[in-house]
């Protein structure tokens, strides 16, 4: 059983919600929670009671931010190479195009 948790808003976070997904689904969920700046579960929490995700610029996003767009260098250095893109990176550079974008206009 897990430990009941009291969160921000003096609510008790005692129920577990657990589910399934692919190793693609869990590694484009991973880069969205990085790039987010949240917690898993906070940022699940949101996206499922469609709520805004609000990304607050701090040293974590940064570092997310830059090793994304490393990796999205290298999948482009390899596009280059006569191979085509997949559909998780242009997922991937939207939302660093989202993301930079909303903090540029912070």
């Amino acid at each position: 059983m897990s430990a009941k948790n009291c969160d921000n808003k003096n609510r008790w976070r005692n129920k577990t919600v657990a589910f399934r997904v692919s190793p693609e689904e869990a590694e484009q969920l991973d880069i969205r929670v990085k790039l987010s700046g949240l917690t898993k579960q906070d940022y699940i929490t949101h996206r499922l009671l469609c709520r805004d995700i609000v990304v607050m610029g701090n040293p974590r996003v940064y570092k997310a931010l830059r090793d994304e767009l490393r990796a999205v260098l290298t999948e482009l250095q390899r596009i280059n190479s006569g191979e085509c893109v997949n559909d998780e990176m242009i997922d991937t550079i939207q939302l660093i195009t989202a993301t930079l974008n909303g903090m540029k206009n912070e």
